[in-house]
């Protein structure tokens, strides 16, 4: 049997999930809390296709050195922002070359590689590039529940509950200022019930006041996104208790890792995890890309 030949060193882009993950598959799950994104948008992308986040597209990368290793990866669903792996700057920079031309709106990722990438990206297409937004991702450890839940219990949300998804998720979109705002609502809340990928608090008489969402699980982790209470709701506890309930059920599924990120200029959310049990891992940012001036 031929041998295939060696991987060529530098970025190879593939638009087929299932490619990306044959070559980058054992990189990814080496560190599943790192690559959390890459992990869990690639396998809803394998079950339900780009349209499960609005997208018509989609496009990945491997970074292979000189040995033939990996070394890097992105990934990209159009009109979400790149999403990019640890690099640093001269491997962001090659991306940058590679990318140009392409509509990138703005790049995710761990924060010296996502400032990079945007220094690159700004010297080579003259584009300018904002620091948006500071990210925290946090790991479970011993879990907490809040001492003093609120009236109500938990439940996993079904079909009869796909308005309701759909309505807060393009409510959360908006308030966290989600590129592409509610494209893809009723394709994610179609792919979360179908695994019950989302769990309610309601009140005692049964009204839903607060949602946890959950990824599907990659390499033994998920990680809890989105956290929504309606605002008039909030400050009750709501998304205490929803998060707990969520979070101890995915430990009792079997999840070894159990992640999620909070934006760091909230400090109400960062301290509600923590009190629940979980502990910083790594600090991430979000740049964004508007055209020059002149462009």
């Amino acid at each position: 049997m031929t041998e295939s030949p060696a991987p060529v060193s530098g970025w190879h882009l593939t638009a087929g999930v299932d490619d990306f993950l044959a070559r980058a598959g054992d990189y990814l799950r080496a560190e599943p809390a790192l690559h959390t994104v890459a992990l869990s948008v690639t396998a809803s992308l394998r079950e339900r296709g780009p349209a499960v986040y609005g997208a018509r597209e989609q496009l990945f990368g491997v970074l292979y050195g000189p040995d033939g290793g990996v070394n890097g990866t992105f990934l990209w669903t159009p009109p979400f922002r790149l999403s990019i792996s640890p690099l640093d700057r001269e491997q962001a920079d090659a991306l940058a070359v590679a990318l140009q031309g392409r509509p990138v709106t703005g790049v995710f990722g761990v924060d010296a590689a996502s400032a990079a990438f945007a220094d690159a990206w700004q010297s080579r297409t003259g584009a300018r590039a904002h620091r948006a937004i500071e990210q925290r991702l946090y790991r479970l450890g011993d879990l907490t529940p809040p001492l003093s839940a609120p009236a109500g219990r938990p439940r996993v949300a079904t079909g009869a509950d796909r308005e309701l998804l759909v309505r807060w998720r393009n409510e959360f979109a908006a308030g966290a200022g989600t590129p592409g705002g509610a494209s893809g609502s009723e394709e994610w809340a179609d792919e979360r019930i179908s695994y019950g990928g989302v769990t309610l608090w309601e009140t005692a008489d049964g009204v839903p006041v607060s949602m946890a969402g959950v990824t599907r699980e990659a390499a033994g982790a998920v990680r809890v996104a989105p956290v929504y209470t309606p605002k008039e709701l909030r400050g009750r506890g709501y998304a205490g208790a929803v998060t707990a309930e969520v979070s101890r059920a995915a430990r009792a599924a079997g999840a070894s890792e159990v992640l999620l990120f909070t934006d760091l200029a909230n400090a109400t959310s960062n301290g509600l995890y923590q009190r629940i049990g979980y502990r910083p891992v790594r600090d991430f940012a979000v740049h964004t890309f508007t055209a020059p001036e002149n462009g």
